[in-house]
């Protein structure tokens, strides 16, 4: 027989003095506990009825809701005996809470999603994100062998211990950056909450879990440097051809997804009778549409009868991974101080040729393709900082004026 008793623990309160309500289930002389997940007062607690005093509507759920516990232990303990399972207060309990399925593996997990993921590449989703879940799981793995001793582990046994361990393990022995940490473990995020949407799990262990990102200055090429990379003769055509793809980034603020993609279908005639890209970005879907400036015009003019040109594409493009490697050299044979990466002429086509220049912010953000003005508005910042610090230079100037010009009257 089943018999089931809700009771307050009164000894335990919380900082206004209520205390949690527990079942304890009783079969055959053995017992097993479990909270509710819900707290009163002692005070209006009815012990003999085992239910909050009291007629609010406030009152009235928390009854329904009790009343329905015991429904569904009934429930439970009818399918347990018509399973022809023992019927224990243990078992009935596991039933109830649900911790006798057959438990999720974390990395079965991930793998399923990661499958799906592979299979839509092109469709929802693009290569980079495919490898970047696929390495996020490769540490993961890592972590689990490395730290915990496992090779995979129930996904219920996932809390917040484990995530901060993960991160601290990305930072330390991955030596990630903070923000590529963080990252990962959004990455590992998606995982979790797929299965608590499936109800493999109870709670979300990361309710308690905020990812914040640290701000990176971005870097860009001025004037100056961009005008001695287009001037600097380079001999080697595949570096010619790498810096022409790059500066032709610099003058359409493009990344490196869309220019690869780019063809002749691309370009259209705007209303001020000017040629046009209008194109959908890779990562966010979202349109650009970019007038084309003269610099970018006679980059697609140099290669227009080009034999290296495919597919109706407009420009040699090269791998990400073999375009940054070349532009690091190109960095150091026209003597540019920087990281210069595919991503890097997208920064430059932001500050140096349009916001510089007195291109509003507003149509800024539209050709970038952000899908809001708080991104585009980063670079405004960067703009502000670069103001400030030429301000200061330009206060420097006139105070050493202002000296001499006191010296002389």
């Amino acid at each position: 027989m089943v018999s089931l008793l809700f009771y307050l623990r009164k000894y335990k309160q919380d900082r206004i003095g209520r205390s949690t309500i527990y079942v304890r289930i009783t079969i055959d002389g053995k017992r097993a506990e479990f909270s509710t997940r819900r707290k009163v007062h002692p005070s209006a607690w009815d012990a003999a009825y085992g239910k909050v005093l009291g007629f609010s509507q406030e009152v009235r759920q928390l009854n329904s809701y009790l009343s329905k516990i015991r429904t569904d232990l009934y429930l439970h303990a009818d399918k347990l005996r018509g399973r022809d399972q023992v019927l224990t207060a243990v078992s009935l309990k596991e039933s109830y809470l649900g911790l006798d399925r057959p438990s999720k593996m974390l990395l079965e997990i991930f793998q399923e999603h990661n499958d799906r993921v592979n299979e839509l590449i092109g469709k929802d989703f693009v290569a980079g994100t495919a490898e970047r879940y696929k390495t996020a799981k490769s540490h993961l793995c890592e972590y689990l062998r490395r730290e915990l001793r496992k090779k995979d582990i129930p996904v219920q046994h996932v809390d917040h211990a484990f995530i901060s361990g993960f991160e601290y393990y990305l930072k330390t022995k991955r030596k990630c950056s903070h923000n590529t940490a963080i990252k990962y473990v959004v990455n590992f995020k998606k995982i979790i909450r797929i299965a608590y949407a499936n109800g493999w799990i109870t709670k979300d262990p990361f309710a308690n879990w905020k990812a914040r990102l640290k701000n990176v200055e971005r870097e860009f090429l001025t004037n100056e440097e961009l005008q001695q990379l287009m001037d600097y003769p380079f001999t080697n055509e595949r570096l010619e051809h790498v810096r022409d793809c790059f500066v032709f980034c610099c003058f359409t603020g493009l990344a490196y997804a869309d220019v690869k993609k780019l063809t002749h279908d691309d370009f259209v005639v705007g209303i001020d009778g000017d040629l046009w890209i209008n194109t959908k970005r890779t990562k966010t879907k979202t349109k650009s549409n970019i007038p084309v400036l003269p610099t970018a015009l006679m980059i697609l003019e140099k290669y227009e009868h080009s034999p290296l040109l495919v597919d109706k594409k407009v420009l040699p493009v090269l791998t990400n991974q073999k375009m940054n490697a070349y532009l690091k050299e190109i960095a150091d044979l026209s003597g540019i101080n920087k990281h210069l990466t595919t991503h890097l002429a997208r920064h430059t086509f932001a500050t140096t040729v349009t916001l510089s220049n007195g291109v509003s912010i507003e149509s800024v953000s539209k050709m970038l393709g952000h899908k809001s003005l708080r991104t585009t508005q980063h670079y405004a910042k960067i703009l502000n900082r670069k103001v400030s610090e030429d301000m200061q230079l330009l206060k420097k100037k006139l105070n050493f004026q202002q000296k001499v010009l006191s010296k002389n009257t």
